[in-house]
């Protein structure tokens, strides 16, 4: 997609399709008071094409909702399209470009030009961000592999500024919004690869060609430095594919960055397929546990945007990657492994198998100097029972690092809540014959999983994403396919920003 600005007058720029936003200015409470929409710009010219169109009760202006006018009296556009937003917030006009865009694909549009908003609500650096965001996000299909796929893709969008002063705020925020959903896409397109496609061996070469491309270090390990390493949480998990696994170590190390500043580790899940191993998972929506690498996908990608936009902070990711399958060398319910911690961990169900591998991951990122963790996993079904698919979950050891995390998902517009990790969880983790055990039984899953983790962070301050029920979308929204969602990336990258 080819991105740019201009600060031609609306009226005046000749595209197949203009862009407005609006809103619904009437009082929510009264269900019967007929809409009253205003549209996000001053310009003359476009409210009064639009005007006859949006004074009845037709269009309500609601999140996502469309209205299109052909031939628009006044405008050179071939089309005006009228995008509803339920708030002036950045993340109700970042889904609403995307709705823009989504709205063009079928209608073979191949070029539009959003009108950004020029209300108090909309600075300029963050509306040109969250609108190009929203439009690249959405361009994007996981109809990869189909034969008769035709390619609908928008070639163009221009955001539309009112120029003056703010211009160079403006170019920032698409610089900025352009390479960071370019880097969503990028974990999108890893997360829909098909198991036989991406093993982790080709998991890292992705990674490697993706470092060598942005100017990133990188290593990619198998089994015997797995084995040098003494990673046996890693290893048990890797046992029972014939396909090796894939330790991925990413490194940014600007030379701006401050010498007794800060290492920030980011640690993903790589199960490039999980069939549950022994504790084999039920057959329905098995082919979907090929999206089981979205942590780890989502720190590939963050790294990417990270080596673009140049934080002044040093990062290092470390990524586990295997599959999970019940081979004849798989491990078993019962066995009890040793991680690289030297914690022993009784194993009751194979298919907990993503903290195990996080458990070396984090405890190998302090090794390599990381100050600050984060990992991301698609980690547990209960996330989903506790929150839906609205929020991830997000668990902290350390106050003043979810702060960091809350500032970053205000900027990301991604949507995470807290929940507990308590002391008293710890009891449902604790094993008769080792350390711990790896599930701590059917109540509060997804906490014990985090319990899981924090056996192996210390002191260190740290985040854990439970990503698992966001991964992926069943179903196509207004503003993004279904598929792989890419969740994370926006959020652990400006989670990095934050400590530059």
């Amino acid at each position: 997609m080819k991105t740019e600005l201009s600060s031609l007058a609306p009226a005046s720029f000749e595209t197949e399709m203009l862009v407005v936003f609006a809103i619904n200015k009437a009082d929510k409470k009264d269900k019967k008071a007929d809409p009253q929409i205003e549209l996000l710009t001053p310009d003359d010219a476009v409210t009064s094409a639009a005007a006859k169109a949006v004074s009845g009760r037709e269009f309500a202006a609601g999140s996502c909702e469309t209205l299109l006018l052909h031939q628009p009296a006044g405008l050179k556009a071939a089309r005006l399209l009228i995008v509803g937003v339920a708030k002036p917030t950045m993340a109700e006009l970042r889904k609403a470009a995307g709705a823009a865009v989504r709205f063009a694909k079928p209608r073979s549009i191949r070029s539009l030009a959003l009108l950004l908003p020029t209300a108090t609500d909309f600075p300029a650096i963050n509306t040109a961000r969250a609108a190009i965001e929203g439009a690249v996000v959405a361009d994007y299909d996981s109809d990869t592999y189909r034969s008769d796929r035709k390619d609908r893709s928008v070639e163009t969008v221009t955001l539309l500024t009112p120029g003056g002063a703010a211009e160079s705020a403006y170019k920032s925020g698409l610089n900025e919004g352009v390479i960071i959903a370019e880097s969503q896409n990028f974990a999108r397109v890893l997360i829909n690869e098909p198991g036989n496609v991406l093993t982790p061996t080709e998991f890292g070469r992705r990674a490697a060609a993706m470092a060598k491309e942005n100017g990133l270090a990188c290593e990619v390990h198998s089994t015997d430095k797995l084995k040098e390493l003494k990673m046996g949480a890693f290893l048990g998990v890797a046992q029972g594919s014939a396909e090796p696994p894939a330790l991925i170590v990413l490194r940014y190390e600007p030379a701006d960055a401050p010498k007794d500043g800060p290492v920030l580790g980011l640690v993903g899940k790589g199960i490039t397929f999980d069939t549950g191993g022994i504790s084999i998972k039920p057959a329905d929506n098995m082919e979907k546990m090929k999206y089981d690498m979205a942590g780890g996908a989502a720190m590939i990608a963050a790294m990417r945007a990270i080596a673009q936009l140049k934080p002044k902070v040093r990062v290092v990711a470390v990524i586990c990657s295997t599959e999970n399958m019940p081979g004849g060398k798989a491990y078993r319910p019962g066995d009890v492994l040793t991680a690289m911690s030297g914690k022993t961990i009784e194993i009751i169900n194979t298919d907990a198998e993503g903290r195990l591998v996080l458990a070396d991951g984090l405890h190998y990122a302090q090794q390599l100097g990381a100050t600050h963790l984060i990992n991301a996993a698609t980690l547990t079904g209960a996330v989903a029972v506790a929150l839906g698919q609205i929020n991830g979950g997000v668990f902290s050891n350390n106050d003043d690092e979810y702060a960091h995390f809350t500032r970053a998902i205000e900027q990301s517009g991604e949507r995470f809540w807290r929940l507990p990790i308590e002391d008293e969880y710890r009891e449902q983790i604790v094993s008769q014959i080792g350390d711990i055990k790896n599930t701590g039984g059917r109540y509060g899953g997804a906490v014990t999983a985090a319990m899981f983790l924090k056996e192996f962070v210390g002191e260190t301050p740290w985040l854990h994403l439970d990503i698992a029920a966001l991964a992926w979308n069943d179903d196509a929204k207004p503003w993004i396919a279904s598929g792989p969602t890419g969740i994370g990336v926006r959020s652990i990258t400006e989670w990095v920003r934050s400590y530059a």
